[in-house]
């Protein structure tokens, strides 16, 4: 796929998050570009290659990518290209102090679907040695301006997620972050104590920000925004760094930290971005 996407920063990515020996990697959907598509699919296990060589366990969650084509047929591509979720659209992976729920985007969420109704479970019985909440939606749950105005993000099914967090947060022992793609660019909020990330820079077109809102910790306007983050975990505390690509167009790529932000288990800080 040479359309809609830079092929040899989305490569190079790939390559690069495996030189970082990650314990597991979080996906945040719109993995292929026609889910329906078996050979997208293909493109995404051998440019990973180097994912499986290293044993990094993939945890994804879906897109509206995923079911472009043929919702049942993209759906089936997505369950047998990760069978760490053993088929499941919606999990929850426990890692340590660390507890990874992932949703699903193209199913309801309302309080009486069963997505909802197992979220909410999810939510109200957090394991005791769980520190930090990773929450994984391909969706918004919050949004810059520009794309509150222009395209409706987020959702009503993101806000009645976001909701259903929130409601349930002052019973919560575990800190909580929000992550989400879909937009190709980044973006940062911080709301009641949770960090929202919007990370969708892995090497599909992006998307330009003409204007970030105040509430956008992320404050450079830089374009574009080829990025990952990486989330280590130690001594209770969650330090999260944001790497940009530097140049996509250079001979050589590399990547600039550009945002950064702590979360303590007993308390939550944020570090301001680097200028």
């Amino acid at each position: 796929m040479t359309s809609g996407t830079n092929p040899r920063v989305r490569k190079w990515l790939a390559e690069r998050v495996a030189g970082e020996h990650p314990r597991a990697v979080l996906l945040t959907g719109d993995t292929p570009f026609t889910g329906a598509d078996p050979a997208d699919w293909q493109v995404f296990q051998n440019e990973t290659k180097s994912w499986r060589d290293e044993k990094i366990l993939a945890l994804p969650t879906t897109g509206n990518h995923e079911i472009r084509g043929d919702r049942v047929a993209g759906i089936s591509q997505y369950l047998a290209n990760f069978p760490s979720i053993a088929r499941h659209r919606y999990y929850s992976a426990l890692l340590g102090s660390v507890e990874v729920i992932s949703l699903d985007c193209t199913l309801s969420s309302t309080p009486s679907s069963p997505q909802g109704r197992w979220f909410a479970a999810q939510l109200n019985h957090v394991p005791p040695q769980i520190e930090f909440l990773l929450v994984l939606y391909h969706m918004p749950w919050m949004a810059d301006r520009q794309s509150q105005l222009l395209v409706g993000i987020p959702s009503p099914q993101s806000l009645a997620l976001r909701n259903l967090l929130e409601s349930r947060l002052d019973r919560m022992h575990a800190k909580v972050l929000v992550i989400n793609g879909h937009i190709h660019n980044y973006e940062r909020f911080e709301r009641r104590g949770v960090e929202y990330v919007v990370s969708g820079g892995g090497g599909a077109e992006p998307y330009p920000l003409l204007f970030r809102g105040r509430a956008d910790l992320y404050r450079d306007i830089a374009f574009p925004v080829y990025n990952y983050v990486t989330l280590d975990i130690a001594d209770h505390q969650l330090h999260a760094v944001m790497w940009k690509v530097k140049d996509p167009d250079a001979a050589t790529l590399s990547v600039e930290k550009k945002d950064e932000f702590v979360v303590n288990a007993a308390t939550l800080s944020r570090a301001a971005p680097p200028r």
